[in-house]
């Protein structure tokens, strides 16, 4: 197998992000969603490649020297590798190329490899939203890192 490479999301990787995101999420984002957000001046959106083929994805919003975390999903057959590790770092060197100096995201308290990588990161947990999942209502941790560094 080939090394796992970056680049910036672009309209043309809607299809491919929008099939990892299905069978990742319960309640997953269309995927004329992606097309347009990663047109927006204020995402950061990173496809991972194996190949010339996508595998996973990550992105967020980026404002007031803030980036909040919208997704972060890898193919389920290419899970387990490290892989997810691999982006998140690449999302974060992203943000904070673009002037993040914190960074905030949801996840659920059952992902525990998410929150394990996370973690690593720097980001702690803060507080909790209610119900956030509404597939399952099942809470979200908010996680923080507002002091990241280079």
């Amino acid at each position: 197998m080939s090394e796992l490479t970056f680049r910036a999301m672009t309209p043309a990787d809607a299809d491919a992000v929008s099939e990892i995101e299905i069978k990742s999420f319960a309640l997953p984002w269309r995927r004329d969603t992606f097309y347009e957000v990663v047109q927006r001046e204020n995402t950061a959106y990173v496809v991972g490649e194996i190949d010339g083929k996508v595998i996973a994805y990550a992105g967020a919003w980026l404002a007031f020297g803030e980036a909040e975390v919208m997704s972060v999903a890898v193919a389920p057959e290419f899970r387990g590798r490290g892989f997810g590790r691999k982006l998140f770092a690449e999302l974060l060197r992203i943000c904070k190329l673009r002037g993040a100096n914190a960074i905030t995201l949801e996840v659920r308290p059952s992902n525990a490899a998410a929150i394990k990588i996370y973690e690593s990161f720097g980001l702690q947990s803060v507080g909790r939203r209610k119900n956030y999942y509404v597939d399952n209502g099942e809470d979200a941790l908010i996680m923080w890192n507002t002091n990241l560094k280079d």
